[in-house]
């Protein structure tokens, strides 16, 4: 494990067993712990990755290898735009207000030890840590919903682990240890992968499940339709991203699919990924409730990390890792606009909605911002992650994943603007008549990300530089 990076994982850890006592009579107290801890957190990342000795050096002094730091902020944000939209959302009297706040901790912590682990076990645990938290803040409202959301992705999510679980026990048997490192030595050899590749063939099945990744994704659209409002939020931004997405790019460089190594369990990633750009964007089209159709958008843009994990040229991965933090920031502001029309307007079936721009401007821009970087829209930080993965493509003579990628990007476009036009534009419907702007401290959260959204995309530069670091270092 990254020891330089663990004081992130056990801090969250510390402030989630503190809550249930320090706020059991004082539940706003449970409010503050979490945002003061996730706050501290990200002010103590940002001195760390952002400070100008470390971007003049152009990031060569950041530690370990790039990615699980980047990740580890990503994690932070999303978690902190949560637990602060929380704060102000939250029902006054929810019973399990404590017990919600200091789940997202524990949860923040699975993550951080998922993307800094060394070896598959400790992977397997933190992603089986992160599931039961999951499972377990689907369900914070009570509603029926909810619950079954939860029972689908405990179940439909089950038999991933048991295939991880199996690959690891295989991988054990093969190489006679499970960390990273044993896997790039042996792949780096002229050995005979077989069963080690059965091994890795089987934990990617799981990882690919976990992502909600296509035909694998029944569970994701009820999951995160029925979840409480900023749960969905969390889990479209970074849960799935950490449990599924995360561990698929790290075992796509492991297997060195750049080199031509495991060369079935390569192609078979990147159809599914295609196959989810696909379906995702196809479905979404269809869909009448907003937090629906954003989950099936969800599917689609996972399809282009996935796509690019399974390529896994260093272009390739440079594309993916930029496109997962990309898909933290954009779905992190549609989900929470969606729980801000929710509140305000009392549902989110798109049918009765319309005419929102004029109450809620705020709402209405910010989700414009997303949508157009979803999308792939310059000079927005969507439109270069896009770019990166569909260049990728081209490079390497698969031409035609790159025109339909491009293409299912303007697929993408196309529904989004259906959903802007049916949620804020037109006419005013009766729900849209008693709906007024959601309050600042609502707001502050997708504002926020919003500006990122834009910050990356002009400065696109300074974060090449960084994940071609990441890259470099991570397949080198």
């Amino acid at each position: 494990m990254d020891k330089g990076l663990l004081a992130y994982l056990l801090i969250p850890l510390l402030s989630a067993v503190i809550i249930p006592f320090a706020a059991k009579n004082r539940p706003k107290l449970a409010d503050i712990l979490a945002n003061v801890t996730l706050l501290a957190g990200l002010a103590n990342l940002a001195w760390l990755a952002l400070r100008p000795s470390i971007i003049r050096g152009e990031f060569a002094d950041i530690p370990g290898d790039g990615l699980s730091l980047l990740l580890v902020a990503a994690i932070y944000l999303v978690a902190f735009c949560v637990t602060f939209f929380s704060a102000w959302f939250l029902d006054e009297h929810l019973p399990n207000r404590q017990a919600y706040y200091s789940l997202i901790l524990v949860s923040v912590a699975a993550m951080c030890g998922v993307v800094t682990t060394t070896d598959f076990f400790t992977l397997y645990v933190f992603i089986e840590v992160l599931a039961v938290t999951s499972f377990a803040l689907i369900t914070t409202d009570e509603s029926s919903g909810g619950i079954e959301g939860a029972l689908k992705y405990f179940f439909l999510t089950f038999p991933a682990s048991a295939l991880i679980i199996v690959g690891i026990a295989v991988m054990m048997m093969s190489l006679g240890g499970l960390s990273f490192e044993s896997l790039r030595i042996f792949m780096a050899a002229d050995a005979p992968a077989g069963t080690v590749t059965f091994a890795a063939a089987l934990m990617m099945l799981g990882f690919l499940i976990k992502a909600g990744v296509a035909p694998f994704h029944a569970w994701t659209p009820d999951a995160y339709q029925g979840a409480y409002a900023p749960v969905s939020a969390y889990l479209a931004g970074i849960v799935t991203k950490i449990s599924g997405v995360y561990a698929i790019i790290k075992l796509a460089t492991l297997l060195r699919f750049f080199d031509g190594r495991a060369q079935a369990v390569s192609e078979m990633v990147m159809f599914l990924g295609m196959f989810s750009i696909a379906l995702g964007a196809l479905a979404a089209l269809k869909q009448t409730n907003f937090k629906r159709m954003l989950a099936f958008s969800s599917i689609s843009q996972v399809g282009y990390i996935v796509l690019a994990a399974g390529l896994g040229t260093p272009l390739a991965i440079m594309g993916a890792v930029f496109h997962l933090l990309n898909h933290a920031t954009f779905k992190t502001v549609l989900f929470l606009n969606s729980a801000s029309v929710e509140k305000s307007a009392g549902t989110t079936d798109m049918d009765k909605l319309g005419g929102l721009e004029h109450s809620m401007p705020w709402t209405s821009w910010t989700s414009i911002v997303a949508l157009l970087s979803t999308a792939g829209v310059p000079p927005l930080s969507g439109f270069w992650s896009k770019l990166l993965i569909i260049l990728a493509l081209w490079e390497s003579g698969l031409k035609t994943y790159a025109v339909l990628a491009l293409l299912f990007s303007i697929v993408t476009l196309a529904y989004f603007m259906m959903m802007q036009k049916k949620v804020f534009f037109g006419k005013k419907t009766a729900a849209a008549e008693s709906s007024p702007e959601v309050s600042a401290p609502l707001l502050a959260p997708v504002v926020l990300m919003s500006a990122l959204i834009v910050a990356l995309g002009l400065l696109f530069p300074y974060f090449y530089t960084y994940v071609k670091m990441v890259a470099e270092r991570i397949i080198l």
